[in-house]
């Protein structure tokens, strides 16, 4: 299996009043890419300028980061051109890496919009290799710039930032000096969520368990869901009990708190997001913690009811004024 390491530039518009701005926010500008083998050397390069055919002003913030002119871009071909060629390129056996999450999404948005063949009917699996980099050398939670991490890595500069394919080129080099373990956690977009049930998305990593689910209407359909809303143990797939009941801080995330008599406490997570054509979907998270963490999650919940109680009094109170 090959590694394809692409990057994107793309343009937005100016004022942001154009009614194509809300199917097409960001218009791919130029697309580069590194293709590493199985043992991640170097193999081929790809690198190409999409000629605009949406906004036709380059938004400020695009031309100060990038520094390319319209008369550049007027030398490119179309995006379906581009993208033809782009998917020779990258062949038949491989996965994508990108710095970040947002590259393969916005792809596919331009895809859609073009009326081109998708790269896939449901989630795609890829490395983020700027989640990797946490993982591998800091607390797995930070998300740090591209050059910050070369900088780290001590990794040379010997081509400029900030355009599509020297991004590209430096997050190979960043994910050709990855542990091979490292590379287990990889991410999942979700342009196109899982069809149906069956092919929701499960998964155990090393740390935790992660569920993706299929679209939903709305929150309260999702939420009447087993799975869920289902505690099981992802180490022995025990029925847990659970110690602190589903709550939520805010409306968009719930947390619960289960035991297990082999693994311990396990902390359950459920993010409420928007799903791309219409309707929510769950992302569920699962891991173990500790005595100390499951406190904290019980504050949570106090702060929660008391937060919960004092907005029920507020609006007592203003409906017998």
């Amino acid at each position: 299996m090959n590694y394809v390491i692409m990057d994107l530039e793309w343009n937005q518009s100016s004022t942001g009043e154009e009614e194509v701005s809300k199917v097409l926010p960001f218009e791919i500008i130029e697309i580069g890419a590194i293709k590493l083998n199985d043992e991640r050397r170097m193999i081929s390069e790809f690198s190409e300028l999409v000629k605009p055919q949406v906004y036709h002003e380059m938004h400020h913030i695009t031309r100060k980061l990038i520094h390319l002119q319209m008369k550049q871009l007027e030398q490119g071909r179309s995006f379906t051109e581009v993208m033809e060629q782009f998917r020779k390129w990258c062949g038949e056996d491989y996965i994508f890496c990108t710095w970040g999450p947002l590259d393969l999404t916005e792809l596919q948005r331009n895809i859609r919009y073009y009326g081109l063949e998708p790269l896939s009917d449901g989630p795609i699996r890829f490395l983020d290799v700027q989640k990797l980099f946490s993982i591998a050398y800091e607390d797995r939670k930070s998300r740090r710039a591209l050059e910050y991490a070369i900088d780290y890595l001590k990794i040379e500069k010997d081509i400029p930032f900030h355009r599509a394919f020297s991004d590209a080129y430096y997050t190979a080099k960043v994910l050709a000096l990855m542990d091979e373990k490292v590379l287990g956690n990889y991410s999942f977009d979700v342009f196109h969520l899982p069809k149906d049930k069956e092919s929701e998305i499960h998964v155990v990593f090393d740390t935790y368990a992660k569920y993706i689910s299929r679209a939903f209407s709305d929150k309260v359909q999702a939420l009447e869901d087993k799975t869920v809303m289902s505690t099981k143990c992802y180490l022995c797939h025990r029925s847990l009990r659970r110690k602190i009941r589903w709550f939520s801080p805010n409306g968009k995330h719930y947390y619960s708190v289960s035991c297990c008599d082999r693994h311990g406490y396990m902390k359950s997570k459920i993010r409420i997001r928007k799903a791309e054509d219409g309707g929510i979907y769950i992302v569920k998270t699962q891991k173990f913690i500790t005595e100390t963490e499951v406190q904290n999650i019980r504050d949570k919940q106090a702060k929660a009811k008391q937060q919960k109680k004092n907005r029920k009094s507020f609006k007592n109170q203003n409906h017998q004024n």
